[in-house]
């Protein structure tokens, strides 16, 4: 079936939030199953899956240095709470059956391995997803530059944005009902409009490469999927 698959190798973003439930905070239990079930389930078809994770869910950096603290400082604090997530997804892959590795921008052997380009294609090539924390390892970098950064390094065909909406909107649609959606964009279009997919130096990143982002809704179950099979799911963000 993975010949038949849009992608071979993808780069899948989570952010934080998506693990914690409604309330935005934590690790829930059954959310976090949910989701690994879904990457088990593309994981099958033979597609070697990357992931990048956030931290929203327990600590943000910029809110945190917005009310005082030294950015930098709070930025590792967010690198470190990644990688609290990442080891929560790990445990949970694992018990879907994936085989799985965690590797870390900033040094913590006890729990992770380093950050090793090589290494990381070697276990996509074996079958493994591999979940990428510490974002770039360096403070005033978001986790979506991270992603931007690690789907190049890695040779990934896509980005997929997991979000809460089914795709990218002129406005916010939990707030507007009459928000429109958008099946295709450019890049640039993205920047001029300030839409907020990701922040603009992983969009910007994103353009200079060439790499699609593909921005769909986590909650659907099964979209990842369908997304594979071709089915226009969610926004898709590319050169032209």
């Amino acid at each position: 079936m993975a010949s038949t698959a849009k992608y071979k190798r993808i780069l899948l973003k989570l952010s934080g939030e998506a693990l914690a439930s409604e309330s935005g905070f934590g690790i829930n239990a059954t959310t976090i199953t949910q989701i690994a079930k879904e990457i088990a389930e593309v994981h099958a078809l033979g597609i070697q899956i990357g992931i990048v994770i956030g931290a929203g869910n327990i600590f943000r950096g910029v809110a945190a240095s917005a009310e005082g603290m030294d950015r930098a400082s709070s930025d590792y604090m967010g690198m470190l709470a990644t990688s609290i997530n990442g080891l929560a997804l790990q445990d949970a892959l694992e018990k879907e059956g994936v085989q799985t590795r965690v590797q870390t921008a900033i040094a913590m052997a006890e729990i992770a391995e380093p950050y090793i380009r090589r290494k990381a294609i070697r276990h996509l090539e074996k079958g493994r997803v591999v979940i990428f924390v510490a974002g770039t390892g360096n403070p005033y970098f978001t986790t979506d530059t991270a992603a931007a950064l690690r789907a190049m390094e890695i040779n990934a065909e896509a980005i997929f944005k997991a979000t809460k909406v089914d795709g990218i909107f002129d406005k916010d649609p939990m707030k507007h009902k009459d928000a429109k959606k958008y099946d295709q964009l450019t890049y640039i279009e993205v920047l001029q409009q300030r839409l907020q997919v990701m922040d603009s130096t992983a969009i910007s990143l994103c353009m200079d490469n060439n790499l699609p982002i593909v921005t769909f809704n986590l909650k659907v179950k099964g979209n990842i999927k369908r997304i594979m099979n071709g089915e226009p799911i969610g926004t898709i963000v590319i050169a032209k």
